[in-house]
C-alpha cells in the first residue's frame, strides 16, 4: 500500500511522526509512506488552498517534502506533482494535536487535508488527539492514537461502503483523552455540537498601543450530545464519524420546496 501523509501542526509536529508509525504499520514492508506537510503551523485554516499564489515545496529526506502552503495545498502538491505518477491508496492527515470534534471539525486544517484527498476521489481519513487532564501530562499525550490508530483505520477501511456520491466519503476519527490502556472501545458517531460553546476574538493592546485581536477557543471539557464525538471522546471511546463535503441542509429542502 502506499499511504500520503500530512498534517496542520507542521512538518515537525510530534503528531506527525505518531502519524508515519501508523501508516508504516498499515503499509507493511512492501509498502511505501510519503510525506508532504507544511512548513509551518497551519492550525484552524479549514479546507483553505492557496489559489491566489504559488507556494514553495522542498524536499526534507526520502519521500518527505515541506509546502509553505496549508494541508489542503499539501495534498493536492501530493498528488499532482510528488506523486504524480504513482498516486497513493489512502490519504490520512494528522494525528492532530487536540480534537478535531463538533464545532472544531469545521475549523480544523486537519480535516481540509482530508476533505481534498476525498474531494480527488481518494480514500481519506482525518485523526487527531483529544487532550485532557489524563494525558497531557504523560511521556506521549498520542500514546492512544498510537496504540490504537492503525486498527482502528483498518476496521474502518474494510467496513467503508463504496461511495455513492459525487461528493466521497472521508472519516474524521478522534482518539479519547486517556492513556492507551483506558481507551474503552470505538463508537461510530455523528458530529455534535458543544452547547455553548464558540470561537471568540479578544482585544489586546501591543507595547506601541497597537491593537491586535487573539482568537480564542471554547471550553473542551463540554460534552456534546448522547451519540456524538466529543461525548464518546470524554466517556473514553474512539469516535469514528464519516463525512462528506456536501454542506446542502437536506432536511430543509422540502420545507422550501413552495416557493418554486
Amino acid at each position: 500500500m502506499r499511504i500520503l501523509i500530512t498534517n496542520d501542526d507542521g512538518i515537525n509536529a510530534p503528531g506527525l511522526k505518531t502519524l508515519e508509525a501508523i501508516a508504516a504499520d498499515l503499509a507493511g514492508p512492501d509498502g511505501e509512506v510519503w510525506t508532504v506537510a507544511p512548513a509551518f503551523e497551519q492550525s484552524g485554516v479549514g479546507h483553505c488552498i492557496s489559489y491566489t499564489h504559488p507556494m514553495l515545496i522542498a524536499k526534507m529526506g526520502e519521500r518527505r517534502f515541506a509546502a509553505e502552503g496549508s494541508p489542503a495545498d499539501c495534498v493536492l502538491g501530493g498528488l499532482h506533482d510528488v506523486l504524480a505518477d504513482t498516486p497513493p491508496d489512502l490519504v490520512l492527515s494528522g494525528v492532530n494535536r487536540g480534537n478535531n470534534a463538533a464545532e472544531n471539525t469545521l475549523y480544523s486544517g486537519t480535516i481540509g487535508g482530508a476533505m481534498e484527498a476525498a474531494l480527488q476521489g481518494l480514500p481519506a481519513i482525518a485523526l487527531s488527539q483529544y487532550l485532557g487532564p489524563d494525558n497531557i501530562g504523560l511521556a506521549d499525550p498520542f500514546e492512544a492514537a498510537a496504540a490504537h490508530g492503525a486498527d482502528v483505520i483498518r476496521k474502518v477501511l474494510t467496513a467503508a461502503p463504496e461511495n455513492g456520491s459525487d461528493y466521497h466519503i472521508f472519516y474524521n476519527i478522534n482518539f479519547p483523552p486517556v492513556p492507551a490502556d483506558a481507551v474503552k472501545g470505538t463508537r461510530v458517531v455523528r458530529q455534535g455540537r458543544r452547547p455553548g460553546v464558540r470561537f471568540s476574538a479578544e482585544p489586546q493592546l501591543s507595547p506601541s498601543g497597537r491593537r491586535f485581536l487573539w482568537i480564542k477557543g471554547g471550553d473542551q471539557r463540554v460534552p456534546t450530545a448522547e451519540g456524538t464525538d466529543a461525548a464518546a471522546n470524554l466517556d473514553g471511546y474512539i469516535a469514528v464519524t464519516p463525512m462528506r463535503a456536501d454542506l446542502t441542509a437536506h432536511d430543509v429542502m422540502g420545507a422550501l420546496a413552495g416557493i418554486e
